[in-house]
């Protein structure tokens, strides 16, 4: 089940990496009034299936041309012309690759009735248009029919399209809109699949512990056509132009095509929402989602290993949804987008939350699911930049999203106020979306200098990392790269002993490059602008889950804000074995005896074990990172390696 907030009470230039042109689109009057083709080749002639495949392989799907002039282009035309050119953008989004051209498409809703009590709409001031192709040899089904467009729809339209057509949807007391998201509750990263070709091939992180599935195109071609083959077979689609990255030099324009209320609100919610003068001078998206997760794909189909697939081509600068109706698949896939495209101009993309005090210090949360990031990175006394995902440039942080995504189990008033005001509603497997604007402390735009403090959170089951520790440059790409937490296994067989689990980055799943890329920015960027990079540990103390203590968050929320407040730079330290920590000596308002971890544990020799335990855990895990060579001779990699614990 999931829940989206979106009741009202409550560009940049932008540059991919080389490759092939796109398929130039030309519209007039040589092939028929008003229609959208593309002219990049001849019209596809095959006598059987496998020919056809062979040719689709190395086409290109009609994209229209990217509006170079911006709103001046506009502006010198009328409404009526600008949403026919609108429409037939739509159009050539939702091309098929075989017809070379988009289906019929109308705005508004098919169920509407118009004042003669017809029920096709009239598109704009009454004169009904539409994009279409004459060629009778192209003509299926789909084609012979409109698709109607849902565009921008407003929340409370999304509200009633969800509560008059989609079955389980529901208002909640308190103006949530409550639906369910199928099967699937989760994001299925087994399923994910990334097109290996000439340009990812030497640019992307492959093999051994890389969260890149590859694909070919011909099969993400196949995938790319069921998905619009399905969409225009509906009678409506839902279709949202939205932005990412609050920096304006760093923003990109985004499509999204849905056949679901319910994905339409999740992703107008989430992403960055344009004004409508923006929205009018909007032009041709950067990157565009075909989610048509209510349909399967093929599991014939080569590499597909379930009725579920997520296909991104970082080339086409497209992704496809098939088989999962999980919204946070679309977000997260924009996310790996982000993570692919920001490295190339010298910008980290970061999986982390983010705030600012009213001094204009910037603090950055980095930490997996337990760990106390949504938490600590929420603050009554700092501006909230945003909860998960952002951009670190030159000139400082931005905020990727527009919106949040928060758990709801277990959610109460009085320990996430803000976060329960802003979506009022929670129940097992619940996730919800909503503006980020409903926080109230959210700083809008979501932009901010450059980051002061670096935090590292872990809960660590095991007992042994001091509730906070310094950290050198090395040691913070080191924990950065190794991203670890411990989780305690269910109690259904009975097993009691911690579970290490490491994300590198903090964020494995969604990352594109080498993580000793991302974690070479990061100290590049700390080492430039003089941050300080902290590992805090908001697990056990005085023995590991099952004998030891809960870190108090009293404590925590102490240390945190000894770091914002800059005092903990001031505290004497002495250093950790095994691991090498820096730890303070004390702290005001916390017991000392904590702050270093075999003070706490009355079982001296259980502590030197456990501790070397762990110690080893992170070795084997740093083994799939120890053979990249970053930095001149590989020196970098070498600082790295030396950082981690040495027994």
């Amino acid at each position: 089940m999931s829940a989206g907030n979106g009741n009202a009470n409550g560009d940049g230039g932008f540059s991919f990496p080389k490759g092939p042109a796109m398929p130039k689109i030309t519209t007039g009057a040589k092939r028929g009034s008003e229609i959208c083709h593309d002219d990049s080749g001849p019209t596809v002639k095959a006598t059987t299936i496998d020919e056809l495949h062979s040719l689709q392989k190395k086409r290109s799907a009609p994209t229209t041309p990217i509006n170079q002039s911006g709103a001046a282009a506009f502006a010198a035309v009328s409404e009526e012309e600008r949403q026919k050119i609108q429409l037939q953008s739509i159009s050539a989004s939702l091309a098929s690759l075989t017809r070379e051209s988009g289906p019929k498409v109308v705005r508004g809703d098919p169920a509407e009735k118009k004042a003669d009590g017809s029920t096709t709409p009239a598109y704009a001031h009454g004169q009904h248009h539409s994009i279409f192709s004459p060629d009778l040899g192209a003509v299926s089904d789909s084609s012979l029919k409109f698709t109607h467009v849902l565009y921008n729809l407003s929340p409370a339209e999304l509200y009633e399209q969800a509560i008059k057509y989609e079955k389980g949807s529901f208002i909640t007391s308190n103006g949530a809109l409550a639906t369910l998201s199928g099967a699937k509750t989760g994001r299925a990263p087994r399923d994910k699949r990334v097109v290996r070709d000439a340009t990812t091939e030497g640019e992307l992180w492959w093999g051994k512990g890389s969260p890149n599935i590859e694909m070919d195109e011909h099969t993400f071609m196949v995938n790319r056509e069921r998905a619009v083959d399905y969409l225009n077979s509906l009678e409506k689609v839902f279709v949202n132009d939205q932005f990412l990255n609050w920096d304006p030099e760093n923003r990109i324009k985004v499509r999204i095509v849905s056949a679901r209320a319910y994905h339409s609100l999740f992703m107008h919610n989430m992403c960055i929402r344009p004004t409508p003068e923006e929205l009018e001078s909007f032009g041709t998206p950067d990157f565009t989602i075909y989610n048509a997760g209510q349909f399967p794909c093929n599991r014939y189909t080569h590499y597909m290993t379930s009725s579920t697939s997520v296909d991104l081509n970082l080339s086409r600068r497209e992704m496809v949804i098939l088989g999962t109706q999980y919204a946070g698949e679309m977000k997260k896939g924009l996310f790996s987008v982000m993570h692919y495209l920001m490295p190339k101009r010298r910008i980290l993309s970061l999986h982390s939350g983010c705030n600012m005090g009213k001094e204009g210090d910037v603090a950055l949360f980095f930490g997996l699911s337990g760990t106390g990031k949504t938490t600590l990175s929420t603050d009554h006394n700092r501006y909230l930049i945003g909860d998960d995902e952002h951009c670190w440039t030159e000139t400082g942080v931005s905020n990727i999203e527009g919106g949040c995504y928060a758990k709801c189990v277990d959610l109460s008033r009085e320990k996430e106020p803000d976060i329960w005001n802003a979506i009022k509603f929670g129940t097992e497997n619940t996730r919800a979306a909503y503006p980020i604007e409903f926080i109230p402390n959210a700083k809008i735009p979501c932009v901010g200098p450059h980051p002061k403090n670096v935090i590292l959170l872990a809960c660590d089951a095991f007992g042994v990392l001091p509730p906070v520790s310094k950290l050198n440059l090395a040691q913070t790409m080191y924990h950065f790269i190794s991203g670890y937490t411990a989780l305690v296994a269910g109690t259904e067989d009975g097993i009691k002993e911690p579970t290490a689990t490491f994300s590198a980055c903090f964020g494995a799943a969604f990352i594109m490059l080498h993580p000793t890329k991302y974690a070479a920015m990061l100290a590049e960027k700390m080492k430039t602008q003089g941050a300080t990079g902290w590992l805090v540990n908001t697990g056990w103390s005085g023995g590991s889950y099952g004998v030891g203590n809960r870190i108090k968050l009293a404590y925590t929320r102490k240390i945190i804000d000894a770091i914002h407040s800059g005092s903990l730079l001031k505290a004497n330290y002495k250093k950790t074995e095994i691991f090498g920590f820096e730890i303070p000596t004390e702290i005001e308002g916390i017991p000392s005896e904590i702050l270093d971890p075999i003070n706490s544990w009355s079982d001296k020799n259980a502590h030197k074990e456990t501790l070397l335990k762990l110690g080893g855990l992170f070795k084997k895990n740093f083994e799939t990172f120890a053979s990249h060579k970053i930095g001149v001779d590989g020196k970098l990699t070498e600082e790295i390696l030396a950082a981690g614990p040495i027994f």
